[in-house]
């Protein structure tokens, strides 16, 4: 299967190296390129690709806003492409509901592994910012969260569970060892907290066991977040969301 992607940077240069070096590969086609947010959202409901790449910071319509509407509108998925990597910036994309967040000075191969990663329904993020992201949790003071019991009632014991493996990095081979059940049994788990809690990912999933305080954070909860270097590493089969 081809995976068809926009890129969207407003520096042609930027742009068009990211194409180029993405439309090389065997498996990925660059089926548009846009200047701005509002024309990289337009493309993608046009075209409806796979994934979208975009720039944060853009004319018209940054790429937070952009990526905000394609995951509303479409089930394109969405990776972000910065110069900056604060605090800020990676809470507003995630909350958007990107799949991706990387650095422009990813090297080529993590920029590609990173389209087909997020293509197979996968999340990922640099290094920096997942230390970035598991350093603000753990700054935060305990009554910041929003208790569990306020948003976890909708899932059942088995759900909940599962949701703290996600939160812990786990795969589903992993959870199904802990839970001693089959892989199938926590795909239709995953699926069931994702759909209950109204999430798209398992990012988004991370994210929603640390802010209700089901998971207390520690540096380990870095290992939810894949480098590409890390990703390439162990096998993916196995991380499908359904």
């Amino acid at each position: 299967m081809t995976i068809r992607v926009v890129v969207s940077d407003d520096q042609e240069l930027v742009r068009s190296g990211f194409a180029m070096i993405l439309d090389a590969q065997p498996d990925i086609e660059v089926v548009a390129e846009a200047g701005d947010g509002a024309a990289a959202a337009d493309a993608v409901r046009r075209l409806r690709p796979e994934v979208a790449l975009l720039d944060i910071r853009m004319p018209v319509m940054d790429g937070i806003e952009a990526c905000r509407m394609i995951c509303a509108e479409t089930a394109c998925r969405t990776v972000m492409l910065t110069t900056f990597d604060s605090d800020e910036y990676v809470y507003e994309a995630l909350h958007a509901g990107a799949s991706g967040f990387l650095l422009k000075d990813v090297r080529r191969d993590d920029l590609v592994h990173a389209v087909r990663v997020v293509a197979a329904g996968d999340s990922l993020l640099a290094p920096s910012v997942a230390r970035r992201l598991i350093a603000e949790y753990t700054a935060r003071p305990a009554a910041s969260a929003v208790p569990a019991s306020a948003r976890l009632d909708v899932l059942t014991a088995r759900e909940r569970e599962t949701l703290l493996h996600l939160a812990r990095g786990l795969s589903n081979a992993e959870i199904a060892a802990a839970l001693v059940v089959s892989e199938h049994t926590v795909k239709t788990h995953v699926g069931n907290v994702l759909s209950k809690l109204g999430l798209r990912d398992r990012i988004q999933a991370v994210i929603c066991a640390y802010e209700t305080g089901l998971v207390s954070p520690s540096p380990e909860g870095a290992a939810a977040f894949l480098s590409p270097a890390q990703a390439r590493k162990e096998p993916r089969k196995d991380r499908s969301l359904r």
